[in-house]
């Protein structure tokens, strides 16, 4: 059975099944008749994002926010959960999965919304959902997108899970796998904070703070606003903050000097909540930064961290590196459905192995890692 990791964010929904990705924002949009078409200018998956879901139309991502009259977006958990979630990651499944048949889904939560929302977020999404993706060509396409079963767990244990499992869910990192590590997953509307001592989730240095890159966006909206007197959604501001620059009206502001003292206050301010939260825990091996708000801040961040901090390599998109780790751990969790019979049937020191749920956790783990099975993945694989 297919595996497929969904990540619904304020900023951004994503998926991801070991071959496919998406990635578009988490905007819902009134669906409108568009009188022309022009086959000119970008052209993927999410650019012309119409779908029709529970006998409603939508325009998603870029697409409510270029053709839509009332786009809608939030930075409210509750909204999310019970308006948005259920729509994006539907649509996101059927984008990325390749499968006709039922599917796996692992996804995450901020770790302060984890138990009150997991339950909610499985009822918005799992069961049989048919969805109509109507394509710029006129050819429209209906799928049937079954979600079996959903296993939640802690949104920042994905990007260990992306460092620690290969693409068929086994462990490729030994010596990571065994360090008390911490993880700073700095998102659109939040940050989180979490610690996990061989895997194992540790509740005391893990917090979920109203910290993310969205307020530094308002800072830059608000000033834009004194000197222009436009008001400019948070949603809108993504591309011109990476050039620096933003054209209102014609005139051109220059953000980048404010980018830099804006980018410096918000790094302080997550440095001091972290060093505050983990400051019993200087047991700490390594510190990874993750989340689509890190790669803006790492440079300002990671000098105020006192730590072994893990830099982000410059060849990836951070904003993946937790959903890639949910599909991975769904691989370790679930078995890899991809994996072909003869592929089975090689070396052992070349084929993936499939792991079978009513072992222990033996096959992967190191042997000196074994008596501290009760305190790493087993405690996941119990779950859901």
């Amino acid at each position: 059975m297919e595996t497929v990791g969904i990540d619904v964010g304020f900023g951004y929904t994503k998926a991801y099944n070991g071959k496919n990705s998406v990635i578009f924002k988490s905007l819902i949009g009134d669906a409108t008749d568009i009188q022309f078409r022009s086959s000119l200018g970008e052209e993927s998956s999410t650019s012309d994002l119409h779908i029709t879901l529970n006998d409603k139309e939508y325009f998603l991502g870029s697409y409510a926010e270029q053709q839509s009259n009332i786009p809608e977006f939030t930075l409210d958990q509750e909204k999310l959960i019970e308006n948005f979630v259920k729509i994006l990651a539907v649509t996101a499944a059927g984008i990325c999965s390749d499968s006709t048949g039922p599917i796996n889904v692992v996804t995450g939560l901020p770790v302060g919304y984890l138990k009150r929302d997991s339950r909610p977020l499985k009822e918005m999404i799992q069961g049989i959902h048919e969805i109509t993706y109507h394509n710029i060509n006129g050819k429209d396409e209906t799928k049937k997108i079954h979600i079996d079963k959903i296993h939640v767990i802690p949104q920042p244990i994905g990007s260990i899970f992306n460092l620690i499992f290969d693409e068929y869910g086994k462990i490729k990192d030994k010596k990571l796998a065994l360090q008390k590590l911490g993880v700073v997953d700095i998102g659109f509307k939040t940050t989180d904070f979490s610690i996990f001592d061989h895997l194992k989730y540790i509740e005391r240095g893990s917090s979920t703070m109203d910290t993310g890159i969205s307020k530094c966006f308002s800072v830059f909206a608000n000033k834009l606003r004194q000197e222009s007197n436009i008001n400019i959604e948070l949603y809108r501001i993504f591309k011109y903050v990476t050039a620096g620059m933003i054209k209102i009206r014609g005139k051109e502001y220059n953000i980048t000097n404010l980018k830099k003292r804006v980018y410096t206050h918000a790094a302080s301010a997550i440095a001091s909540d972290l060093n505050r939260l983990w400051e019993n825990d200087w047991d700490i091996d390594s510190i990874i930064l993750s989340g689509g708000g890190s790669v803006e801040l790492a440079e300002f961040l990671s000098p105020n961290i006192d730590g072994n901090v893990i830099p982000i390599p410059r060849k990836i998109d951070a904003r993946f590196n937790n959903v890639q780790g949910y599909c991975k751990f769904g691989k370790y969790k679930w078995g890899n459905a991809n994996i072909k019979p003869a592929q089975k049937t090689k070396a052992k020191d070349t084929a993936p192995k499939t792991i079978d749920e009513s072992k222990e956790d033996t096959d992967v783990l190191p042997p000196d890692a074994n008596q501290e099975k009760s305190k790493g993945l087993s405690w996941l694989r119990r779950q859901n």
